[in-house]
């Protein structure tokens, strides 16, 4: 049995190591895509974006007018409606918002790219590339990457407008609470660093969410096998990965 802990642990490293040598190569190749090959950058911006809106804003609609129902069914107890508002932008904007905006971004846009990838691996055409003199990491891994990247910020700020749409409809539309104390509330009450640590998190949470995306694809057996189980790691390694990552950047803030 130590022999077998063992022998993951290593293997653990060496694959870490691997995928953090491939994010250096990618580092190192996206400005000259950004310059050289932008249209390639914005195709993939509308393809792990643009085509993710509409889960984005339909579940941004329903956690909004959860948090609604929660905040006001708690906060009536002590006689504090008014500040419903509070409850559901705190936690959208800094918590719920780029959480749950990245794990469905993994389970749309992450295992679209990893498949489509990994099936480019296994139908050869990343070794026709090689084969021209075009690096495939350049033409196919690096594009992907910077636009989920670019995608995940603008997800999580349309979540969380939808999401606080939601609120503002369940709360004030259907429970009574008066419109005005439900935004003067959440404004004196919200500041640029709670923005600001949302914004942190998308930006950490879209990097994770390429990096495997694009690494397990890439890195994919060959076959139909391999393309499943590298797409279905893909989602379960990012949901791992954002949940300690969403910890550690939210004990940093404080």
């Amino acid at each position: 049995m130590l022999r077998d802990i063992w022998a993951t642990f290593i293997g653990f490293l060496h694959g870490f190591g691997a995928m953090c040598l491939f994010f250096l190569r990618l580092l190192q190749y996206t400005p000259s895509v950004l310059y050289k090959r932008f249209s390639l950058v914005a195709y993939q911006v509308y393809n792990a974006g643009a085509l993710s809106i509409v889960i984005i804003m339909v579940c941004g609609l329903f956690v909004g007018g959860v948090l609604g129902l929660q905040a006001y069914s708690n906060l009536e107890r002590f006689n504090a409606e008014d500040t419903t508002g509070i409850f559901a932008g705190f936690a959208l904007i800094k918590e719920i918002g780029p959480v749950i905006t990245a794990l469905l971004f993994a389970g749309r846009a992450g295992t679209a790219l990893a498949s489509e990838i990994g099936l480019m691996k296994a139908t050869d055409q990343l070794s026709a590339m090689e084969m021209m003199a075009v690096d495939p990491l350049r033409y196919v891994a690096v594009p992907r990457f910077l636009g989920g990247v670019i995608s995940m910020p603008l997800l999580v700020a349309v979540f969380t407008a939808i999401g606080l749409l939601g609120s503002h409809l369940v709360a004030v539309e259907l429970l009574g609470v008066d419109v005005g104390a439900y935004w003067q509330q959440l404004q004196n009450a919200l500041d640029m660093e709670d923005v600001m640590e949302g914004i942190y998190k998308s930006i950490v949470f879209g990097v994770i969410a390429s990096l495997l995306a694009v690494w397990e694809g890439y890195n994919s057996v060959p076959t139909a096998e391999g393309v499943g189980r590298a797409t279905t790691r893909t989602v379960v390694i990012t949901a791992i990965a954002v949940l300690v990552f969403d910890f550690m950047i939210t004990a940093w803030v404080l």
